[in-house]
């Protein structure tokens, strides 16, 4: 079968995969399952992966196949496997794990201490096929496209996971402001309107971002390029700032909005990454509010999240592109060219 594949660490997307000739996986532990993959989402965990961002947090044996956020249909599964049969719709998990450590038995999946992670520490779904587990695949309901929805499987559980941390904080009445609606905050920001009563504003440097979080029916929208934040923040609350803020961008700038919007006890939820935090830990103590990190979700939340798409409560904006084309995507993502998310179709 043919997969996209990292055979060393760069800087330079133009040509950071190649498309190789690799074997077929197959099903050869009981609980395994083969996804011949519809659609997998690229993600900008992928261009910090190609630059060699993750070494120091994940194992990593090159070459590897990419692609973390993966949806198809089954087409192979092992002896044991009872949750989905072949040909069943799925959309994946990126995160295998062993279901018997203690954060497993916590229910906290991203914690698992026997983990395989699709993409990052495995072969990941930019191929024709991927290989899985039983305790990764979620079955679709009918009339949800796997092409459609891969994204859903990092992208969408990761926006998901922060909003639901948001919302569990949120009154009616309250703000949560979103930082950047590119591929997560776009999903974001309709988690946050389906899940709360919150005002939620928008902020984006870009008209079209802007536009996009107005038509998922956010009212309020900062051109941060244009408009001091910190002051729009504080004539929307009446200076006493936003309750939750979500940062899908992570730059050392967007982290350092915290201690002037963010209202005394809140959260800046830190989802996007690649800057640093840079304030004085009297500033936390002073506003007592936190910083807070985001990573992916739980399996029980891309359910949750698959119900919502379901009911139309939360869509995504992407564009389609061939496996061929895999290069193009991350130069175009690198280069902020993609709004939404980007799903390859092996």
């Amino acid at each position: 079968m043919h997969a996209a594949r990292l055979h060393e660490y760069t800087d330079d997307m133009s040509d950071a995969l190649s498309i190789d000739e690799v074997d077929r996986p197959t099903a050869e532990r009981s609980d395994d399952v083969v996804v011949e993959v519809e659609g997998a989402g690229w993600c900008q965990t992928d261009n910090h992966i190609i630059e060699g961002m993750w070494t120091d947090y994940a194992p990593q044996e090159l070459p590897m196949t990419l692609g973390h956020e993966n949806a198809g249909i089954v087409a192979k599964i092992g002896d044991e496997v009872t949750l989905v049969e072949e040909g069943d719709p799925v959309i994946c998990h990126p995160v295998q794990t062993c279901g018997i450590c203690r954060p497993c038995r916590l229910g906290e999946d991203m914690y698992c201490e026997n983990m395989a992670f699709n993409g990052l520490t495995t072969d990941g779904g930019f191929a024709e096929y991927l290989l899985t587990n039983e305790r990764a695949v979620i079955p679709l309901p009918d009339g949800v496209d796997p092409t459609e929805i891969a994204p859903h499987a990092d992208a969408g559980i990761t926006a998901y996971h922060a909003a639901k941390k948001a919302v569990d904080e949120l009154n009616p009445g309250d703000t949560a402001v979103a930082i950047g609606i590119g591929g997560l905050g776009h999903i974001g920001i309709q988690c946050l309107e389906a899940m709360s009563a919150a005002d939620v504003v928008a902020v984006d440097v870009k008209d079209e971002a802007l536009e996009l979080a107005e038509n998922f029916g956010v009212t309020e929208t900062v051109d941060s390029s244009e408009q001091d934040l910190p002051d729009v923040i504080a004539d929307l609350t009446d200076d006493e700032g936003a309750q939750q803020v979500l940062d899908f961008v992570g730059t050392d700038e967007t982290a350092g909005y915290a201690p002037e919007i963010v209202a005394a006890g809140g959260d800046h939820h830190v989802i996007g990454y690649g800057g640093h935090i840079h304030e004085p830990c009297q500033a936390l103590v002073d506003g007592e509010f936190s910083y807070r990190g985001t990573l992916v979700g739980q399996y029980t939340e891309l359910q949750e999240l698959v119900a919502l798409v379901e009911r139309g409560d939360v869509e995504l904006h992407t564009d389609r592109y061939d496996l061929e084309e895999i290069n193009t995507v991350a130069e175009r993502l690198e280069h902020g060219e993609i709004e939404g998310r980007a799903v390859v179709t092996p």
